[in-house]
C-alpha cells in the first residue's frame, strides 16, 4: 500500500485519532447541539401550541362578541318595541282624553244653549204676555187687572193643548 501512498501506521494513528476525536465530539458537543435542537424543537412546539390556543381563545372572543351584539341587538329592538307601545298607548290616551274633553265642552255648550233658548222663551212669553195685555187695553180702551190678566196668560202659555181649564 506504500505504492499507493498510504502508510498503514500513520493510518491506524489518524484513524484512532479520528475515533478519540469523534468520541470527544459526541460527549461534548453532539449531546449539547442534540439538547439545543431538541429545546429549538420544543420551543417551536410550544410556541405553536400558544399560536393555536390564542387562536382558539380569540375565536371563542369573537364568538362572544357576536353574541354580546346579537343580545344588544335584541335588547334594542325590545327596547324600541316597548316604546313604541308606550307611544302608542300614550297616544290613545291622549286621543281618549281629548275625545272626553271635547263631549264634555259639547255637553257645556248644549246646556248653555239649552238655558239661552230656555231663557229666550221665557223672555218672547213674558213680552207677549205684556204685548196681549196692551193689545187687550187697547181693545177695551181700559185698564185691566195686570196681575190677575197675567196669571190667567201664564196658565195659557205653559198648557201646550191649550186646554181650558
Amino acid at each position: 500500500m506504500t505504492e499507493l501512498g498510504f502508510h498503514i501506521p500513520s493510518l491506524v494513528v489518524y484513524l484512532v485519532n479520528f475515533l478519540i476525536l469523534l468520541g470527544v465530539l459526541y460527549v461534548f458537543a453532539y449531546k449539547r447541539i442534540l439538547g439545543v435542537l431538541d429545546q429549538r424543537a420544543q420551543k417551536v412546539k410550544d410556541s405553536l401550541d400558544e399560536a393555536e390556543r390564542v387562536r382558539t381563545e380569540a375565536t371563542e372572543a369573537q364568538e362572544k362578541v357576536r353574541e354580546q351584539l346579537n343580545e344588544s341587538r335584541r335588547s334594542n329592538q325590545d327596547m324600541m318595541e316597548q316604546a313604541r307601545q308606550a307611544a302608542d298607548r300614550f297616544r290613545d290616551e291622549e286621543i281618549a282624553k281629548a275625545r272626553s274633553e271635547a263631549e264634555a265642552f259639547l255637553e257645556r255648550a248644549r246646556q248653555q244653549i239649552q238655558q239661552e233658548r230656555d231663557a229666550a222663551v221665557e223672555g218672547i212669553r213674558s213680552h207677549f204676555a205684556d204685548l196681549a195685555i196692551t193689545a187687550a187695553e187697547q181693545v177695551i180702551e181700559r185698564s185691566l187687572d195686570r196681575d190677575a190678566h197675567q196669571d190667567l196668560i201664564q196658565k195659557v202659555l205653559s198648557d201646550p193643548n191649550g186646554n181650558k181649564s
